[in-house]
């Protein structure tokens, strides 16, 4: 078997005990979690955080003039300015705060839609998309009168670039394409499909749910019209989310959703609406969540990240070859550049029965078709396997996965 470097920079067994869930065991065996593409795990200092707020700061925010509100809006306006750091958004109010990558991008989807997409119009979006970022546009084609056009990919699950910028035209109102496969673990080039973008005048929209949590950004570097990303994908609590728009965009959007908190002044006559951010976060937010975000980025900041990313990468790279030895297994999704993500089937066996068997060695793997039925319909399988790796797994973890399996088969067997 060819060697894998490791990370001499990187002392995972030091992370590992930031993560309280990671030292138990699951059905008399060691926990060995791999399926951070759903949700990735919460350090000790997430978990206190917000337990401090519930503890000590629990109020509404914004529009309270007592001392626990006041402590609260401070908190979480914090976390916004972290967000706008961490992402290097030009202003922290382009940062809006949503539950999650699937509000966002209903968010957009909704709010530009419903004021540049009309009749005739075109919204582009890729094979390889994640559920969340194919239906919100589909929606909105279907009651504007616009249509889908749909970037494919080849047999190793890259994007064809050239076939790509053949659908820009003078009727494209947006591009929409993942940063980093959920499916697949495929990064696509976005820079490079920004860049053409806007070539044509058009906007595109990054879900950066599977990039954020594992490799820097910056937005303004890439250039992102629109960017969202997931909290719970990034070691912050669920019901966390970001948004980011270019204020330029963000001014010209109606509100998405409408009530309290987001109006300047309202009369029986007429509503006029606050500015961003506060246009688009209507009602009482997740506030203990929102706070937890920005702990997740203190805590992002704490350690080396591009040593973590390094780490992973050599991770699935390791676990890549340690399956590709096994017979009967296949690799779904070879490109190039991957990141975090190892989808694969075993001849004849069904991937639910796969992750079931592995449970009970206490490994944790997701199993379906992963929100990316129209990535299946192309590989021609119903399903897929998926480990997906973060920056506190180890190799010793990839060796169990890799001795798991290959129980599997000899079950089946």
């Amino acid at each position: 078997m060819k060697a894998v470097k490791t990370v001499s920079n990187w002392d995972v067994e030091k992370v590992r005990k930031d993560f309280p869930v990671l030292s138990q065991t699951v059905n008399g065996q060691p926990l060995v979690y791999l399926d951070n593409s759903a949700s990735s795990q919460v350090p000790q200092l997430v978990i206190d955080r917000g337990a401090k707020y519930l503890r000590e700061e629990h109020s509404n925010i914004h529009r309270g003039v007592h001392y626990l509100s006041q402590h609260a809006t401070t908190a979480y306006e914090a976390a916004r300015e972290k967000v706008k750091r961490f992402i290097n958004a030009k202003e922290a109010k382009e940062c809006i705060f949503v539950r999650g990558c699937t509000e966002g991008v209903n968010l957009v989807a909704n709010s530009y839609g419903r004021k540049f997409i009309g009749e005739g119009d075109e919204i582009i979006v890729s094979q390889m998309e994640h559920h969340s970022n194919i239906i919100p546009w589909q929606q909105i084609a279907e009651e504007r009168g616009a249509k889908i056009r749909m970037i494919p990919m080849n047999c190793r699950g890259e994007l064809i670039i050239d076939e790509y910028e053949n659908l820009l035209n003078e009727r494209t109102k947006m591009v929409a394409v993942s940063h980093v496969s959920n499916s697949l673990g495929t990064i696509n080039p976005i820079k490079e499909m920004i860049a053409t973008a806007h070539k044509f005048g058009v906007p595109f929209f990054v879900d950066a749910a599977q990039s954020v949590p594992h490799f820097p950004v910056d937005v303004q570097d890439l250039d992102a019209d629109f960017f969202t990303f997931s909290g719970h994908k990034m070691f912050a609590p669920t019901g966390s989310g970001v948004l980011y728009g270019k204020r330029e965009w963000l001014d010209k959007m109606p509100p998405y959703q409408t009530g309290g908190g987001m109006i300047r002044n309202v009369s029986f006559e007429k509503t006029t609406f606050a500015p961003i951010p506060d246009k688009f976060e209507a009602g009482t937010p997740s506030i203990a969540a929102g706070i937890g975000l920005g702990a997740a980025i203190d805590y992002l900041n704490s350690i080396d990240f591009e040593a973590a990313a390094a780490h992973e990468h050599a991770l699935l790279e390791y676990a890549t070859q340690r399956l590709s030895d096994i017979e009967g297994v296949k690799i779904i999704g070879t490109a190039a550049n991957k990141a975090s993500v190892l989808s694969f089937t075993i001849e004849n066996i069904h991937p639910h029965d796969i992750g079931t068997i592995l449970d009970q060695s206490g490994i944790a793997i997701r199993a379906g078709h992963h929100c990316a039925q129209p990535v299946m319909q192309f590989f021609d399988v119903p399903a897929t396997a998926r480990a997906s790796f973060a920056f506190y797994n180890t190799r010793e973890e990839v060796d169990k996965l890799a001795d798991a399996v290959q129980k599997v088969i000899e079950v089946f067997a």
